[in-house]
């Protein structure tokens, strides 16, 4: 049975494991090479290695557009493991390494040897549950009709705390150089293999040492950077007489890698993915396949061609490396080649992507609608979409332009709004731009902008909002219902509905933006008065208590400092809000726009019409009229066209 217990061992286990793992990114023309300098880096073996493609490579079409791969590679955690339990015992001194890994368990090992006149020992302790070394089989070994002395202590203590991989001098021995061991060496004809052929020592002559070794290599002209000294000391440990053991190997040439350059953004829009929650769920809303870039921003380096690493045989003759080839940048367009000559950067806003193997910033994102298939759009150029925004979608960008319908959802630009057709929001569509929207219709929808909003049919039951016009015109041209408010003029055919049965509000002549400031700071002042009342009343009542008692209880006199605090926070919260109002009051009197509310056909009984504040309330029907200020009142005129004429726009371009 599976304990709760067993499952947090077996997790702090892994995240032990996870925590001793190094990643190393490594580009390289194949996978092969990638995972051979992963090896070198990771001071491992490749059959060790485990790896994660994070860009696929391609050879490209005759050198153009190569990519290299690149790769996550790092070392599987099962060998990580076992290799943690064994790397401070000393057994990774050759190349048998995995071997050595599955043995968790070994018993102790030790090696004696004679070298010259002295008597060494090399300890490794045992690992897990090996059995540890015992005294009486090292002196088996150390004691020999040719022994002259050697220490018991020394020998003991070694056999407790190992050598830390060397042969250390435990004693003596009668040393008869005529029987040492005899080093020959052997070169292959291409100067790229160098090995040992040793005969054994006779009687009471010397072993193989490391240094001996070495010095027969010098001897015969084997430079030094060719020695591979794990096989030497390998051959040290298990010595194998008479037959030819490898212990020298040239250096080979490292060709230098091809350049390429290396993508800040992803070049395949299939590998784009939807936005995955902290509890995996998908959302399928946020799809991510627009890759947005602003100007200026790096999105791709040329890594320059590598020199290759020439390389040396045995006898030290120069073996030459092939030099890696260079590529020239292609350029696509709206970027630019920065001041470094490799790396490429957007000259304006949008979405960067590979055209043709060239690196490319559009500034115009053309869609056939905004639904499932899309999900949200985001984007920081112009979005042109074909055909409808679907309910419940969201779209962010520079500039909107919608050929369909725009359903129930959220449209936002910095810029301008275009929808061809209209607008049913259905209580909770909102529009917001940053300049003007331009639209068909407008049905149940909040609407903000900053400049005018152009309609050629109908409002109906919406609230609008802009900083300047709002012009309603075309065959309709009414506006029935809602709440409207401009800076300067609202015009249309028609306003209201016969019967009143609809209330339709409109202002003009006003800040919108200050005026639904100063709404909510008069709201804010109407609360903080009162709540500032009922607090300065409850310090009234406890500080007459304190006067009558001489001491209040702790909880009350906590509560009187309490309160005391709290009244100086509204009273300096309430005099920061009578400044703003203050402010906002004077900035809506010095406002420069009268403002005009422009009727051509007919007002109907039961519109509200605010100039700069003041109501005139439509009692029965009016035909063409202009509602407009003028000395404190409000007062209405013959009918006058709007100031502003505004027609829609052909729609966008690349510019």
């Amino acid at each position: 049975m599976v304990t709760l217990e067993k499952v947090r061992q077996d997790m702090k286990e892994l995240l032990s494991v996870d925590k001793g793992l190094h990643f190393v990114d490594v580009h390289a023309d194949t996978i092969d090479e990638a995972l051979a300098d992963a090896a070198v880096q990771l001071d491992t073996k490749v059959s060790n290695l485990q790896y994660e493609i994070i860009e696929r490579g391609s050879d490209g079409f005759m050198g153009l557009g190569k990519k290299h791969w690149k790769l996550k590679i790092y070392q599987d955690p099962n060998t990580v493991k076992k290799v943690t339990k064994l790397a401070s015992d000393g057994l990774f001194d050759n190349e048998d390494e995995e071997d050595l890994i599955i043995n968790q368990n070994r018993d102790g090992m030790f090696f004696v040897r004679r070298f010259k006149s002295d008597i060494c020992l090399k300890v490794l302790l045992p690992l897990g549950d090996g059995a540890e070394i015992e005294l009486r089989d090292v002196l088996d070994e150390v004691k020999r009709d040719d022994t002259i002395d050697y220490d018991e202590g020394l020998i003991k203590k070694y056999i407790k705390q190992g050598t830390d991989k060397e042969y250390l001098i435990i004693g003596q021995y009668k040393h008869v150089s005529a029987g040492d061991v005899v080093i020959g060496i052997e070169v292959s004809k291409d100067e790229m293999k160098g090995s040992i052929v040793v005969s054994p020592p006779t009687g009471s002559g010397s072993e193989a040492s490391a240094e001996m070794i070495k010095r027969a290599l010098m001897a015969q002209g084997v430079v030094e950077a060719c020695y591979n000294e794990e096989k030497i000391i390998e051959f040290v440990d298990r010595p194998t007489y008479n037959i030819p053991y490898e212990v020298a190997s040239a250096i080979l040439p490292v060709d230098g890698h091809d350049a390429y350059i290396s993508y800040n953004f992803e070049t395949d829009p299939k590998k784009l993915k939807a936005k995955v929650s902290e509890t995996g769920q998908i959302n399928y809303k946020e799809l991510n396949q627009i890759q947005n870039v602003i100007a200026d921003q790096p999105l791709a380096q040329k890594i320059p061609a590598e020199r290759g690493k020439g390389g040396k045989t045995l006898f030290g003759r120069y073996l030459e490396a092939k030099n890696g080839k260079d590529i020239q940048i292609q350029l696509g367009a709206n970027v630019k080649l920065d001041r470094d000559g490799v790396t490429i950067k957007a000259e304006i806003d949008g979405e960067v992507m590979l055209v043709n193997g060239k690196v490319t910033v559009e500034p115009i994102k053309y869609l056939d609608a905004v639904n499932v298939k899309t999900g949200d759009i985001k984007f920081v150029g112009t979005v042109v979409i074909k055909g409808s925004v679907e309910e419940g979608y969201k779209v962010e960008a520079t500039n909107i332009e919608v050929n369909g319908i725009v359903d129930k959802s959220r449209l936002e630009a910095t810029g301008n709004i275009i929808v061809r057709q209209g607008i049913f929001g259905k209580g909770e569509g909102y529009i917001k731009a940053g300049k003007s929207l331009w639209a068909k219709f407008i049905n149940d929808t909040t609407v903000e902008v900053e400049e005018n909003v152009i309609v050629f049919d109908s409002i109906v039951n919406s609230n609008v909002t802009a900083m300047k016009n709002i012009i309603v015109k075309g065959k309709k041209a009414q506006i029935i219902g809602g709440h409207l408010l401009a800076t300067e003029e609202i015009c249309a055919k028609k306003i209201g509905s016969p019967g009143g049965g609809t209330e339709t509000i409109l202002e003009v002549g006003i800040d919108p933006r200050a005026k639904k400031r100063l709404e909510e700071l008069q709201t804010m002042q109407a609360k903080s008065t009162k709540e500032y009342e009922n607090c300065d009343l409850d310090i009234q009542t406890l500080e007459q208590q304190k006067k009558l008692r001489k001491k209040l209880p702790q909880e009350k006199e906590e509560k009187l400092k309490t309160l005391k605090v709290r009244c100086e926070q509204i009273s300096k919260e309430l005099e920061d809000m009578t400044k703003e109002i203050n402010s906002i009051q004077a900035h809506l009197r010095e406002l420069k726009a009268v403002g005009k509310v422009k009727v051509e056909n007919s007002v109907y009984a039961g519109v509200k019409v605010y100039v700069r504040d003041v109501l005139d309330e439509v009692k029965i029907d009016t035909p063409g009229v202009t509602f407009y200020y003028e000395k404190s009142f409000s007062k209405r005129g013959p009918y006058e066209p709007p100031s502003l004429d505004l027609e829609e726009p052909d729609g966008y371009t690349a510019d």
